[in-house]
């Protein structure tokens, strides 16, 4: 089993690239794959052409919402924390069960305060449920939460996917200090340019942020054409720009 993170800033095409990577994957026969949503944005169930709704599934936040009404006594005192009832709704309510793909979502905040609880339901679901794929990709929100909260105690790769910004570079460098401070393990960390970036720079990322650069992604109508449409990604064609672009740094990473 492999547990991949895509990180980086709002905006810099992560959602993107996590669905190329599962696409990737797939099209190996390398299955199944676990996709898991940390972003608040909640962008990655679209991307690969699902609809949590129709399809009958929630969130995790919602699900520890929902379990908590139905655990209180109607008083204002603390009640102990369902566990294994919210374990068994994740597995059963809230894990989409694709072809090829799992998806599970953490969603939007779900009440007042920080994501802390349904951060630690989200790490509880995940330790019973990685075993059972051969790939676990995350995508992550920009702050680097399920680094620092501990949704993902390890993970096997890290690509950052940046613009061409010195706040990216800062990403980067701050996204390393992470790792080394709270003594995250990470086999190999990569960064990616995204279809922004200059071409050329490979040195000159290296150089800013002591990481291995794998080149960047082309731009591409057909991708941004499904993204407006939202049309999934796995369905773009194999001769796309984004598609020839992204394979060339899967290769470079050993995929």
């Amino acid at each position: 089993m492999e547990r991949i993170a895509v990180v980086g800033r709002g905006g810099t095409g992560k959602t993107s690239f996590t669905a190329l990577l599962a696409s990737h994957f797939i099209e190996k026969g390398e299955t199944p794959i676990l996709l898991v949503d940390l972003d608040p944005d909640m962008n990655l169930a679209e991307m690969v052409g699902v609809d949590l709704e129709a399809a009958g599934k929630s969130t995790v936040s919602e699900l520890l919402l929902d379990t908590m009404e139905r655990e209180s006594d109607g008083t204002d005192r603390p009640q102990p924390f369902p566990l294994e009832k919210l374990e068994a709704r994740i597995w059963g309510e809230g894990l989409y069960e694709g072809e090829g793909f799992d998806l599970l979502t953490l969603g939007v905040k779900w009440g007042e305060g920080c994501y802390c609880t349904p951060n630690k339901a989200m790490r509880m679901a995940l330790e019973g449920m990685m075993r059972s794929y051969r790939h676990v990709i995350i995508d992550s929100p920009a702050g680097l939460e399920q680094l620092n909260r501990r949704v993902t105690p390890e993970v096997d790769d890290i690509f950052d996917i940046i613009d061409p910004s010195n706040k990216a570079f800062d990403h980067v460098r701050r996204s390393r200090r992470l790792l080394d401070e709270l003594n995250l393990a990470c086999g190999r960390f990569f960064v990616v340019g995204n279809y922004r970036f200059p071409e050329g720079w490979e040195a000159e990322v290296e150089a800013k942020t002591g990481e291995t650069y794998l080149g960047k992604l082309a731009s591409d109508e057909a991708l941004a054409d499904a993204v407006l449409q939202g049309e999934s990604l796995l369905k773009l064609p194999r001769g796309s720009a984004s598609r020839v672009s992204a394979e060339a740094i899967f290769l470079r990473a050993g995929y």
